[in-house]
């Protein structure tokens, strides 16, 4: 199954031009069979296809819920969970990565760097210092092998750390306007219907459940700016720490909850156990 998995909607992030309808159409004639929803801290735009949709599919077209998610530390995160799992605190950007792994593994999904060898700040290779990038590379379940407006060189140095950690590779048109729709692919070695298919196919069959690949989109506004694009990222810094920090308070109300779902369910394991002891 050839799936696009790196798509921002026009409904769920605020620098996408493409509906997710017309997302859809246009994935739909370039022979594709489903697509990853991975707006920046957003399921708006999955939740638009879903109120129009409800549990239906789009003949036979998959469309799976995730999420592009800003870390405070380690840049753009792709995450994919279960589809009966709801987490508000992953439209809450600013979470170290430490924390959004544990977050997103003890609730049954998984996750890995979106353009891992991409801009400054953005990407977890240009964002935390190398020991620490490292470390925490293995405990991602993929990485973003190929996306479609990254240069050959990021992309290539991103297929040589999946290879080094032996990771599987996601590849993504990363497309915010619709030219750029397509530009990239991931094939599956597996019949995929919903997140959870996806998420067993990735933790079963680790570099063996998919392939990647595509062509470079030129038209990407790095590539217009040139070297005024460094100011852009710049101020892209500024503007992720201070969006972080008005929504740390709802960040951390959020991790309370989690905390007593948590312990709660820890609680009534123990009870079973004792009472099959």
């Amino acid at each position: 199954m050839k799936f696009d998995m790196h798509c921002h909607t026009k409904e769920g992030s605020l620098d996408g031009k493409v509906p997710i309808a017309e997302f859809i159409s246009c994935l739909k004639e370039k022979g594709f069979q489903g697509m990853l929803v991975t707006d920046h801290d957003s399921y708006k735009g999955y939740r638009s296809w879903k109120r129009l949709h409800g549990d239906g599919d789009e003949d036979g077209f998959v469309v799976l819920k995730g999420v592009e998610y800003d870390t405070i530390d380690a840049g753009h995160i792709l995450v994919v969970m279960p589809e009966g799992v709801k987490l508000k605190i992953l439209e809450l950007r600013g979470l170290p990565v430490q924390f959004l792994i544990d977050i997103v593994h003890k609730n049954g999904g998984i996750l890995g760097p979106a353009h891992p060898c991409g801009e400054r700040y953005l990407s977890i290779t240009n964002t935390r210092k190398h020991k620490n990038r490292l470390a925490v590379m293995d405990r991602f379940d993929f990485l973003e092998g190929f996306n479609a407006c990254e240069s050959p060189e990021s992309n290539a140095t991103a297929m040589e750390i999946a290879a080094r950690f032996e990771k599987p590779v996601f590849g993504g048109s990363d497309a915010h306007k619709e030219e750029c729709v397509g530009y990239a692919y991931t094939e599956f070695e597996g019949e995929i219907a919903c997140e959870s298919d996806l998420i067993r196919l990735v933790k079963e069959r680790g570099r063996e459940a998919c392939t990647c690949g595509g062509r470079h989109y030129m038209g990407t506004t790095k590539e217009k700016m040139g070297s005024l694009n460094n100011v852009l990222v710049q101020s892209f810094w500024f503007y992720n720490h201070a969006a972080s920090m008005m929504r740390a308070r709802k960040r951390r109300r959020e991790l309370g909850k989690l905390y007593i779902r948590v312990s709660m369910c820890q609680e009534a394991l123990s009870c079973t156990q004792k009472s099959a002891k």
